[in-house]
């Protein structure tokens, strides 16, 4: 029997999709449906790639066709961020760091704004960049938006200085679209290198330098192999402490704050069943 020729995943871009303008309005329970149906299909082609099983890859690849393929998902994710569905994540940092907003001005009139890296961005209208309070950098895998650049964070270059270094990080609905554990430790990890060592300002430091981590709740509240407690401790391993947190019937919010001034040592994190049940999801982070 001839082995089975294995085919590795090259970047992320293979498991999370690009973004479109979207054309057309759905309605609610069409979005979620259209969205969970395609990012478990995008899973089932990512495991399938991976276990170089060519066959399976093709089959899962016409059935996301058939169900409108990426633009009909990007139509989707893009309609369940708007205003009107309440759907903005970046609202939460906003309230979050409203006690903060004066000192942030001042940044802004010294012409120091706080630098933001918005990895995943899928607009340039949100609510951090209507505050005008930052320096906001955005970057998707396939933008088709002015004002978003097209770059795979994993693949982005590093930091050679400060310069290039960021005083918060967003991660919103972008870990979760990571096909495998491994590579999501791997996203966790590299964000230490690109965010600063000091916040940029004294009364900025319980808040900056910060990351800001959204998943659908189900991640944590739902799944085999996470939880909450054990998030929290990947994120302890890595140096970040939980500034914020806030947990919805959808999602979960978090601003992690990085308290080490260098990027710590991984420990490693297995994946491991926490909780049994067919109705469980799959949802893991790996740390080597």
């Amino acid at each position: 029997m001839a082995k089975k020729r294995t085919t590795k995943l090259k970047s992320l871009s293979q498991g999370r999709p690009p973004t479109v303008k979207p054309q057309r309005s759905i309605s609610s329970k069409a979005t979620r449906t259209l969205i969970r149906t395609h990012h478990t299909l995008e899973k089932q082609k990512a495991r399938a790639l991976a276990d170089g099983d060519d066959t399976k890859a093709a089959i899962i690849a016409k059935q996301i066709e058939l169900q409108g393929g990426i633009e009909s998902y990007q139509r989707a994710s893009l309609t369940g961020q708007t205003n009107e569905r309440g759907g903005d994540s970046s609202k939460i940092l906003m309230e979050w760091l409203e006690p903060v907003v004066p000192l942030l001005n001042d940044l802004v009139t010294k012409g120091q704004p706080s630098r933001m890296l918005e990895v995943g961005a899928l607009s340039v209208s949100n609510a951090c960049s209507r505050s005008r309070l930052f320096d906001v950098e955005r970057i998707d895998l396939n933008s088709q938006a002015d004002g978003i650049k097209q770059q795979d964070f994993m693949e982005r270059p590093l930091p050679l200085d400060g310069k290039d270094q960021f005083d918060i990080i967003s991660l919103s609905l972008v870990l979760n679209y990571v096909p495998d554990p491994v590579g999501r430790g791997k996203m966790l990890l590299r964000t230490l290198t690109f965010l600063k060592s000091v916040p940029p300002s004294e009364g900025l430091a319980t808040f900056l330098p910060g990351l800001f981590l959204v998943l659908p709740a189900p991640c944590v509240t739902n799944s085999r192999y996470m939880d909450e407690a054990k998030l929290e401790s990947i994120m302890k391993s890595l140096g970040y402490a939980e500034v914020k947190k806030k947990l919805s019937n959808k999602l979960v919010y978090y601003l992690w704050r990085k308290d080490s001034p260098k990027p710590q040592r991984a420990v490693p994190f297995k994946k491991e069943e926490l909780r049994s049940g067919g109705s469980r999801n799959n949802f893991a982070i790996v740390m080597k």
